[in-house]
């Protein structure tokens, strides 16, 4: 744990900096919607952009209201102070109008040498994953003109293969919380998720493996209350989880942007890579942007409850994001017809209110008899 939180504490950790000085390129990407997979062939790496430590967004402010989310703005802090001065190329996707404003005013100020956004589709049909398919073939043709690199099919499935094998090893850790006396907390289980986002894979995964062993010794994380399942927009600090777990809520799944759940599900290895990825991205990306999609993340949540016997849920919210703030509410209701408990937090990018945060949890833990 130490290791992974060592990890969490810079916007670009040691393992990136070893992986640029062996010659290899970090991609930044603040979305899921990107195929990490796409971003690990040849010489690449995917890093996912993320701000710790934050303490304010002076300079952001200026150039974004104050009615943009944190996260778009802490970001246009971190890249106007250089603290993603090793990342070598930026990828983003206009998933709402929060991160369009970004991605305009990170070009008009500080314009990277490499950047492309990629225009993912808000419905999944035939023609849009043939749309997504051939932004992904653009990409490719960019990166490969850019950077050198091979981005050719070949490249391309043996990255989608390399990930396949990683994912796995999170999905085997990921499960050791199904048992009725899980043997990891959620707050650890975030730190390896996070660290391993932020990180090239290959360097990162001998400290999963050690993990993963040292767990698979233990008896369980000891007593606790409840089991809850966290939901909502993407989470990059696991403080978040920590805080709630205090209270004896223990954190057995996660479905939002930055968890596991649909997020490391293996990418199809057989058919054209480019294609398979792009149909991969919207199987594993339960985002409230996709029109007509509500029913099957409202199904997703409900069959996770169910195979992980999550006494309640807890859906936290980014202040301001449009997209959640509107989704969050027929979700609700419709958990709750489904007798399932739910409790909906609104918060910001860092962590703050911690003593209110503690409260609303034991209320819920204890609304639900337990």
């Amino acid at each position: 744990m130490k290791r992974f939180q060592e990890l969490l504490e810079s916007p670009q950790n040691d393992l990136v900096e070893q992986a640029v000085a062996d010659g290899r390129i970090p991609i930044g990407y603040s979305c899921s919607f990107v195929p990490e997979a796409f971003l690990m062939a040849d010489k690449l790496f995917p890093v996912r952009l993320h701000a710790p430590g934050i303490a304010g967004t002076e300079i952001a402010d200026i150039y974004l209201s104050n009615f943009i989310c944190t996260y778009a703005r802490s970001l246009l802090e971190f890249a106007l102070d250089d603290r993603f001065d090793q990342i070598q190329g930026w990828v983003f996707v206009p998933s709402c109008n929060h991160m369009q404003r970004l991605i305009d005013n990170l070009e008009y100020l500080k314009k990277p040498a490499f950047s492309h956004v990629l225009d993912v589709p808000r419905k999944v049909t035939g023609a849009t994953i043939a749309w997504q398919a051939e932004e992904l073939r653009t990409l490719a043709e960019k990166l490969s003109a850019h950077f050198g690199v091979d981005m050719s099919d070949d490249s391309l499935s043996k990255a989608i293969a390399e990930w396949n094998s990683f994912a796995e090893v999170i999905r085997s850790i990921g499960d050791l919380r199904k048992r009725p006396v899980p043997l990891i907390t959620g707050t650890e289980f975030h730190k390896l998720i996070m660290a391993s986002l932020v990180s090239p894979k290959n360097l990162i995964l001998p400290n999963i493996l050690d993990f993963r062993k040292e767990v698979e010794k233990r008896d369980g994380i000891g007593v606790f209350r409840a089991r809850l399942m966290l939901a909502g927009s993407h989470l990059h600090n696991p403080e978040f989880i920590r805080v709630i777990e205090s209270q004896g809520g223990l954190v057995v799944a996660d479905h939002f942007c930055t968890g596991s759940i649909p997020g490391f599900m293996p990418v199809a290895t057989n058919g054209d890579p480019i294609r398979t990825l792009a149909e991969h991205s919207f199987k594993k990306t339960l985002c409230p942007r996709m029109m007509e999609d509500f029913d099957r993340r409202l199904k997703a949540i409900i069959d996770t409850v169910k195979e992980y016997q999550v006494d309640g849920v807890v859906i936290e919210i980014i202040k301001f994001c449009d997209l959640w703030g509107v989704d969050s509410m027929p979700l609700v209701d419709a958990l709750r017809k489904e007798g399932i408990p739910v409790l909906k937090l609104e918060r910001e990018y860092s962590l703050g209110g911690e003593g209110q945060l503690r409260t609303r949890v034991q209320a819920f833990i204890e609304s639900m008899g337990k």
